[in-house]
């Protein structure tokens, strides 16, 4: 049986190699993603990915939950990171709370991630301080973005990298176990990824992070709706099951689909 990843063997990661993340939304895609990564991140980017939602924000807990449990279905080995969906914590670290307890203890993932920096510090404090893991996620916020043209990078200021540095500092003292980094211009990101004391995940960010997460479904080509700069297609699925779709529907057309084979005929008595 392969070894189950935690928190400490994924941290001690840090010293050792790079750090391999993908987004997971279901057992099938969890238990093919699950031999090679170490991290699957059960992602409010399911709202758009399989939902068809121009934005993150359309996702609600039940719907992390759902996922979540799918996804711990089909794992074995990586870590399972879920995320908060917006509105669900931002108000009070009491709300970040339940939430976060809803979703770990019906789901049973290992940890949640939230969006944003030191003004989350009492969240994140309280939800360690209650034995919830938690992953930071600094820079470009998804959440916070309700179009496509909303998506900028930052850091591109002397105060916008003040700020994310703070960010950094404020999450790791609360008490994160490692944090995404997306959308932050180098060598503003090399900077913050070299100091950190915790795992940094890039996405959009320096090479210089511990480890790298993309969307799956961006990665593998088979969400097209757009292709952030930072991705780079590992596969191109959209067109060969747009390729298979066509060859199921002339062979239904032309009958040749389904034959013999595909149908069931009674047992011939001897």
């Amino acid at each position: 049986m392969p070894t189950k990843m935690t928190i400490n063997t994924f941290t001690a990661l840090k010293a050792e190699r790079k750090i391999v993340c993908l987004t997971a939304y279901s057992a099938p895609m969890a238990a093919i993603l699950d031999a090679h990564c170490d991290l699957l991140l059960v992602g409010d980017s399911v709202a758009m990915v399989l939902y068809g939602m121009d934005n993150t924000q359309g996702a609600d807990i039940q719907m992390m939950v759902r996922h979540a449990q799918a996804v711990m279905r089909g794992t074995k080995q990586a870590l399972v990171v879920v995320d908060l969906p917006a509105g669900s914590y931002e108000t009070s670290p009491e709300q970040a709370l339940t939430t976060a307890t809803q979703i770990i203890q019906e789901s049973g993932a290992d940890a949640i991630k939230l969006e944003g920096g030191a003004l989350l510090k009492p969240h994140i404090k309280l939800l360690v301080k209650n034995g919830i893991p938690v992953m930071g996620h600094i820079g470009l916020l998804p959440q916070k973005a309700s179009s496509a043209s909303m998506y900028r990078i930052t850091g591109k200021t002397d105060d916008e990298a003040a700020l994310l540095h703070a960010d950094m500092h404020a999450l790791v003292d609360a008490g994160v176990f490692g944090i995404v980094m997306e959308g932050i211009i180098e060598p503003v990101a090399k900077d913050i990824a070299t100091a950190c004391s915790v795992p940094t995940i890039g996405i959009g960010a320096s090479t210089v992070c511990d480890g790298q997460i993309l969307v799956t479904d961006d990665m593998v080509g088979l969400f097209d709706k757009f292709v952030p700069t930072f991705v780079r297609q590992f596969g191109k699925l959209n067109p060969a099951i747009t390729e298979s779709v066509s060859a199921y529907r002339a062979a239904v057309i032309d009958g040749s689909f389904p034959s013999n084979e595909h149908l069931f005929w009674p047992k011939v008595e001897k």
